[in-house]
């Protein structure tokens, strides 16, 4: 799957996912980083990336409509550590292929498909005691 890693995702989730087989391109290689979101936004879509961020800025679906992008994925994390980022999306990404056009809510236990036209939840996996 081709990804756009905004600038607030960590370093180490590059590395996890290209091991995944993922296409990963953060926006910091382009030069992208504390550019308006707009401008981010343009760039996804032009590239037909899923765009993964913390920025609830895109989980506006009025000013960045999911149909338009290859998915947008935002995380919600109790502790957004490098580690729990890389735990979050490596399970997220191996259990779930239906992105494109859908904004995907990340939390540590769970993911929310929270495209308009149904909100729907989905729980890809489940964290026993101990882990992140």
């Amino acid at each position: 799957m081709k990804l756009k890693l905004d600038e607030n995702i960590h370093q180490d989730v590059v590395t996890a996912l290209v091991a995944q087989h993922h296409d990963v391109t953060p926006v910091r290689d382009q030069g992208l980083a504390g550019r308006p979101d707009t401008e981010v936004a343009g760039v996804v879509r032009a590239e037909a990336r899923c765009l993964v961020t913390f920025d609830l800025d895109f989980s506006d679906t009025r000013r960045y409509p999911p149909a338009l992008y290859a998915g947008i994925v935002v995380l919600r994390l109790g502790a957004p550590t490098a580690r729990n980022q890389v735990a979050c999306l490596t399970r997220f990404f191996t259990e779930t292929s239906n992105v494109a056009g859908r904004l995907w809510i990340v939390e540590d236990a769970r993911a929310r498909d929270w495209t308009p036209e149904g909100v729907s939840e989905h729980v890809p996996w489940q964290y026993q005691a101990g882990n992140p």
